[in-house]
């Protein structure tokens, strides 16, 4: 059970580059603070991780020569993410507000749109970058503080803006999901944004590689009963199925 465990605390770690120890605290709610300061000692020891003060950090972190964390996860279930993203296409229409969220997957969603008079907005800086390649669609940066990590803005300003416009369909993505938890995510101002961003839009399509199934992250952004489609990589377990079915959730 603790290899099982340490192996989630350094992906973890690696997916979230600087985190704080209460975060892990929170993802690890079954096991004492000592335990995981013993866990933290232990993958140090390994090589695998680096403490701070106060927190831990991944290796490849302390190396300023190193690949950013963003490029490092677009590496990552490339074919998975291409899935998703061509099913997730459809539902980028043109004469509708679109909000597409930052992510891997949504990257490579918005490297596939055509050149079309679609009306963006997005919290990403690279995802508008990416988009404003094309010449007829128009995009809208949301505003806020960025993130190194994931190249997505939040904070307070970021739900101002959001509570200031409309929003026909909202394409967000997940990192983790379970029946007891929802969808989940390892920041808590990124997951403040999301619920913002669902309260606000029409319709919500989620997308989520099946890697990320049955994994929790500390902090719940949205419930299974509050997404109307839920674009995978691949057919879910039945559990999830029937739990879709019932609550009217559309699986592609």
């Amino acid at each position: 059970m603790s290899d099982v465990r340490r192996e989630s605390i350094k992906r973890y770690v690696d997916e979230n580059g600087d985190i704080q120890f209460r975060e892990l605290e929170v993802l690890f709610p079954d096991v004492s603070s000592m335990t995981i300061r013993r866990d933290l000692a232990y993958l140090e020891e390994k090589g695998a991780i680096v403490r701070t003060w106060g927190g831990v950090k991944a290796v490849f972190r302390s190396d300023p020569a190193s690949e950013n964390l963003f490029s490092l996860r677009m590496t990552e279930n490339v074919h998975a993410k291409k899935t998703i993203a061509q099913k997730a296409l459809p539902y980028v229409e043109t004469g509708r507000s679109i909000l597409i969220d930052s992510g891997t997957t949504t990257m490579f969603l918005a490297r596939m749109l055509p050149n079309q008079n679609f009306s963006i907005v997005t919290t990403a800086p690279n995802i508008a970058m990416e988009i404003i390649k094309n010449t007829s669609p128009t995009v809208t940066l949301v505003g806020g503080q960025l993130s190194r990590n994931n190249l997505t803005v939040s904070g307070a300003n970021s739900i101002n803006f959001i509570k200031n416009i409309n929003i026909d369909i909202a394409i967000i993505a997940a990192s983790g999901y379970s029946q007891k938890n929802g969808f989940t995510i390892g920041n808590f101002d990124e997951a403040e944004l999301k619920k913002a961003i669902i309260k606000k839009a029409g319709k919500i399509i989620m997308l989520m590689d099946l890697s990320k199934m049955d994994r929790n992250m500390p902090y719940t952004f949205a419930l299974l009963k509050e997404v109307d489609v839920l674009v995978c990589d691949r057919k879910p377990a039945d559990d999830v199925l029937c739990l879709a079915e019932k609550l009217g959730v559309a699986i592609i």
